[in-house]
């Protein structure tokens, strides 16, 4: 329902501003392309320092990870999130712990990792929106800053709470248990409920990594956001306007929380919407705001798209090959399949009598962790 409201408003200002779009794509025809390659070059900066972040909180388990495989994932479930309206977010949170699990990482490190990243991205943006609240002008703008960068923090901080400490991961454990009950008696699945759900929070929660290494993480984390913001101020500059920087990072903040309520494919017609009114309320003409916002998303989501499912097809044809130390590795060139990682005996499956658990079987014993 919400979807089909969204297109028809898309289509209804579509309509009523044909001419500010008309003039819009006279604008990019003239883009300055240098500025328009920084853009995407921004753009690549700001994955490859979230894809970088990930590859060293996996170094929790004291394995490599292979930068090329954790970009691959990276930009194909990027591209998942921004192809599937509402659940589009989740579903990359699948394929990514899919992915991972399939490139030898244990499900606990693969766990802690998604909950730890998502955590850090979270509160980075948070960070920059309060930067921008202080530096904004506008009180009104100011105060939607610091009410964003609090809905960004609220559910990271949930999180860490339950990852920290033992009574929010056993009301944690309740409530996954009282959901996966309704969606037996509903739908059937999972089969074997919660089995094994308290020792892999358990498991994930014990896992840790030096204080500086975290500060590395958050770091990266702030230049995701910071590289993608900066992507919008090269399109602005591309279409030749001056960029509002007192207003930037607020301007920018519209756009990634219309773009996280999923109603449409990432955000698509409702982020453009969003970034043009606040560029034009932040002192642009309409019709070059609209242009900048163009070319932004051009970079920010059309190219991620399309490089992204070509990297899903590539993975999904991957033939893993058995590395020699397990964790996450390129393929041989040869090009033979095996089970990633090397694991013992008692590593291969369930504990005898037990049920693999909501989880699947994965790793009984953590190796490297670091409490």
């Amino acid at each position: 329902m919400l979807a089909a409201l969204a297109v028809v408003v898309l289509i209804s200002v579509i309509v009523v501003e044909r001419h500010t779009l008309a003039e819009s794509l006279r604008v990019l025809a003239h883009l300055n392309w240098a500025w328009f390659l920084l853009a995407g070059a921004s753009e690549a900066v700001s994955l490859a320092s979230f894809g970088l972040s990930r590859k060293l909180l996996l170094q929790v388990n004291g394995r490599p990870a292979s930068f090329r495989t954790v970009m691959a994932i990276t930009y194909a479930a990027n591209a998942l999130s921004i192809s599937v309206p509402f659940a589009g977010a989740e579903l990359a949170l699948v394929f990514s712990y899919r992915q991972f699990r399939r490139h030898g990482v244990d499900a606990a490190t693969t766990g802690w990792m998604l909950a730890v990243s998502a955590i850090f991205s979270t509160s980075a943006l948070a960070f920059l929106l309060v930067i921008g609240a202080l530096a904004g002008s506008a009180s009104l703008a100011s105060a939607a800053g610091f009410l964003g960068a609090l809905v960004f923090i609220v559910p990271g901080a949930a999180v860490l709470l339950a990852l920290r400490f033992e009574t929010v991961r056993r009301f944690l454990h309740r409530l996954i248990a009282a959901l996966v009950g309704l969606s037996r008696r509903v739908l059937g699945v999972p089969a074997h409920g919660v089995d094994g759900l308290d020792e892999f929070l358990d498991r994930v929660a014990s896992l840790r990594l030096p204080w500086p290494r975290y500060a590395e993480v958050f770091g990266l984390a702030v230049l995701n956001w910071v590289a993608d913001c900066g992507a919008l101020a090269c399109a602005i500059k591309a279409t030749g306007q001056p960029v509002p920087w007192s207003s930037l990072l607020l301007v920018y903040g519209a756009g990634a929380a219309v773009g996280s309520t999923g109603i449409t494919p990432g955000g698509f017609g409702l982020v453009e919407l969003a970034l043009t009114a606040a560029l034009t309320a932040a002192g642009l003409h309409r019709s070059p705001a609209l242009a900048a916002v163009l070319a932004y998303r051009l970079v920010n989501f059309w190219l991620i798209l399309i490089a992204g499912w070509i990297l899903m097809a590539v993975l999904a044809h991957r033939r893993i090959a058995p590395p020699d130390s397990g964790g996450l590795h390129e393929p041989s060139r040869n090009g033979h399949a095996g089970r990633p990682g090397v694991r013992s005996a008692s590593d291969t499956g369930p504990a005898a009598g037990r049920r693999p658990g909501l989880l699947g079987p994965g790793p009984r014993r953590l190796a490297g962790h670091r409490v």
